[in-house]
């Protein structure tokens, strides 16, 4: 699997732009970094598997105060076949290939789901709930190295 980096612009973005599973989330994407900034690799991904797109991954922008945020998601198809735990991972080791210090965290929805699955075996421990200023109170989760 591989994560191909977006485009700041729609330009450059014709593949996902053309994905029917992509067509919402790019443009929300290119939206976003227009309001916080687009600072490669602290941006947004999609995971290509064999020649097909099976999700997205990126950041929730550059890190502050050492830390930073990622999000993940598998597309409807591709669920339930492993892809959203190779994603997670992969955008833990480019976060620490690009700064080792900083500090991974995700959050989720305050329950037990495939995505609190995914991160417990990518690493990372449940901290507590958080106020999230879009989703409310939610799970926040921090990756620990494995030293």
């Amino acid at each position: 699997m591989k994560l191909i980096p977006t485009r700041e612009t729609s330009e450059g973005n014709d593949d996902f732009i053309q994905n029917p599973d992509c067509q919402d989330s790019i443009y929300m994407l290119v939206e976003f970094y227009k309001k916080i900034g687009f600072n490669p690799p602290w941006i947004g991904y999609y995971a290509k598997k064999d020649g097909q797109l099976v999700g997205s991954a990126g950041f929730k922008g550059a890190p502050k105060n050492g830390k930073v945020q990622i999000a993940y998601s598998t597309f409807p198809r591709f669920q339930q076949q492993g892809f959203g735990t190779e994603i997670c991972r992969q955008l833990v080791q480019l976060a620490l290939d690009t700064d080792p210090t900083v500090t991974i965290t995700a959050r989720t929805l305050p329950k037990e789901n495939y995505s609190t699955k995914i991160l417990q075996k990518n690493g990372f421990n449940l901290v507590g709930v958080v106020r999230d200023e879009d989703d409310g109170n939610v799970w926040e989760w921090v990756y620990f190295k494995n030293e």
